[in-house]
Formats: structure tokens, sequence, C-alpha cells
């Protein structure tokens, strides 16, 4: 298909990398995010091998690696602190790390600037309030009030897409799973030099981002999901820690800004759709690969419709390649957060890890 003109919904990582896929191969991209000020909240992300060849393909490795912190393994802790395992990752591109810790801000900053670079462009403050498909396009009206017409449109708009629930307003929702997440900065201690994690009641750990940064996650049972106001957000975070480990312990004095305390429950959602991302797949973060997942879909997408007659055999490709990779990183990630809050047997994390890099290690 060309001269195709296409309308993303989202601003964050998955619409940005899919403008930049198919800017690649020629496409004429315009994307919407509600967002006026486009920011993203201030935690971290784990990036591992898959995402760094993604990143590779999209030709934006340099500045990638450039905005984080590099390492090649992973520690598994007792509640104790010993450490009983050391996963060494093997990498999937030459000469560099074969994971990425890297803060969202900075994340964010490379793909906008590389995305517009491409020749995309980005309507700020607005979001789509009705589609109306008809034989030859798509005729879009959107929050201000103005409408205009698109050959396609790609739902990257996250966990709660807009898009999804126009497209497929028979589905359910996400999930809850019965967990959240939360998350803190600090500065990187010189043994965090690589993803470390302890395996207990609840599960906690830390991800270099920088050289003088990393961040902090706890995940904790939440029944009935309840909604934290925003003031004494890390009063309570300290209380969840009161029986952490004796490395958590000692940084729990230093978590006193509400702000910079980032929680949110934990959900769980798989579709088949012409959507990407967490629209479409929404898993919890125990394997890391939420993120990844939308940076393979987009490659995916782009590319299918650069080879693809017509929109419907390239969404079609799209899903059956991408279905089954993204069904079994969203029930595994789901079966380590069942194991954890006593829902099923709990789940061996260093293999499940190992498992999941062995399979996204093969092409997609």
């Amino acid at each position: 298909m060309k001269g195709v003109k296409i309308l993303i919904v989202g601003g964050g990582i998955g619409g940005l990398t899919a403008t930049i896929a198919l800017r690649q191969r020629g496409f004429h991209v315009e994307v919407v995010e509600r967002d006026p000020a486009w920011s993203v909240y201030g935690v971290g992300i784990i990036q591992q091998p898959n995402v760094i060849r993604a990143m590779s393909q999209l030709g934006v490795l340099d500045d990638y690696m450039g905005a984080g912190y590099g390492f090649s393994h992973v520690d598994v802790c007792g509640w104790d602190g010993t450490r009983y395992a050391r996963v060494q990752t093997p990498g999937l591109v030459e000469g560099v790390p074969a994971n990425l810790g890297v803060a969202r801000p900075a994340l964010h900053k490379v793909l906008g600037q590389r995305a517009i670079a491409s020749g995309g462009t980005v309507r700020l403050g607005e979001t789509v309030k009705a589609l109306d498909q008809t034989a030859d396009d798509v005729l879009v009206t959107f929050s201000n009030g103005t409408t205009a017409r698109y050959d396609l449109v790609i739902g990257a708009d996250g966990t709660h897409s807009s898009v999804r629930q126009m497209l497929f307003p028979q589905e359910p929702g996400p999930e809850f799973t019965g967990q959240g997440v939360w998350r803190y900065n600090f500065p990187r201690s010189p043994e965090v030099d690589g993803i470390v994690t302890y395996q207990g009641e609840i599960g906690v750990g830390f991800v270099p981002l920088a050289e003088d940064l990393m961040y902090m996650f706890v995940t904790t049972p939440e029944p009935g999901n309840p909604r934290y106001p925003r003031e004494g957000l890390a009063s309570c975070l300290r209380q969840k820690l009161r029986s952490a480990p004796p490395q958590i312990a000692k940084l729990t004095p230093l978590i006193t800004d509400d702000d910079a305390v980032v929680y949110r429950p934990l959900e769980h959602l798989l579709l088949r759709g012409a959507l990407l991302g967490d629209a479409v797949h929404t898993c919890t973060p125990h394997l890391g690969q939420g993120a990844g997942l939308a940076i393979e879909d987009s490659l995916v997408l782009a590319q299918e419709l650069a080879e693809a007659d017509t929109p419907e055999e390239a969404f079609e490709n799209y899903r059956d390649r991408r279905f089954e990779r993204c069904r079994y990183i969203v029930e595994s990630s789901r079966a380590i957060c069942d194991g954890q809050l006593g829902k099923r047997p709990p789940v061996d994390h260093a293999k499940a890890a190992h498992d999941m890099l062995v399979l996204t290690a093969q092409a997609i």
C-alpha cells in the first residue's frame, strides 16, 4: 500500500515507535495525544534483548542506549539478601549490553524527537471522540469538534483504550489481578549494576537507570483494588515495606515525596484486534515485557502494511504473527502474579525469565 495516510491514537512508546517504523516505509503519519504537555511519569522501565534488537531495527540504537544504563545480568536474591542466582542475559545485538534500564522521560524524549524528525506530526491536547468507517476511509471526529479523513486509524492509547472501546464495545475491559505495583527513584547503589530482585511475600527489586540513578519496584497484594490519594503515598509505601529485606529497609526512610511515588493497579487483557501495545495485550510487569511487546508490534505492523495489498490483509497477518507470542507473555506474567498472591503455586521466577528470553530471542 502506497501513499496511505495513517492516524495513530496515543503518543506513548507504542505510538511513537509505530510512527518511526511507518515513516521508514513511507507512510504519512499523524499522532493525536490527549496530554497537552506530552508528559510521562518519572520512573524507569526495563528494556530486554528483543527490545534492544527492535530499537536497532528502528535506527535509534545509539541515542537509545545513551539515554539509559546497559547491563547483561539479573540477580535473584532471597529475602535475607543472599544471592542465589545470577541469570546472564545473552544479547541479540553485537557490541551493546543485553538490557537497558532507562528513565521513561529520557526514553520518551528519544522517541519523540526521532518521530518528529522522521516526518511524523503530533496533535497535542486532543483525542478521538468518534470513528466513522466507510468503504474507502475513516472519518475521525476529534475532541475539539474538528474532523479529518484517514486511510487507517491505529489504536495505541494504552490499557484503557478509547479506540478499543469504539471498535470492540462488546469486549470486557481489563481485569484487575489483585496486585499493584509501586515505583520510586533513588540514587544508584554501586552493587545495583543490573536488575536485583528479592523473592518473598511481596515482589521487590531495583533497576539501574543511569550512573547516578536507579528505581525500586514493589508488587503488593491490593484486595478490593483500592485507590490511593496522592497525599500520603510516600507514607503508604513505607508502610508496605515495613518487613522489607535489609537492602530495602535502609532506603525506606528516603521515601518522603508523595509526588515521586508512582502506583498503579495491575491489570490483564488479551484481545485479537487492530490495536497495538497495552490497548490489545495489557500484561503485568513481572517479566518486564509490556513496552517491548508494543515496540515489536510497531515493527510488525509497519512491515505488514507495507507488504499487503489491503488493510484487511495487513491486519490479519499482523494478528497472526503477534498473537501467540503476546499470549505467552501475558499469561506467564499473570502466572507469576497469581503465584505471589497465593492463587496458584509459586512460579520459579528465574526459570520463567529464562524461558521468556528464549522465546523473545526468536525473530518477530
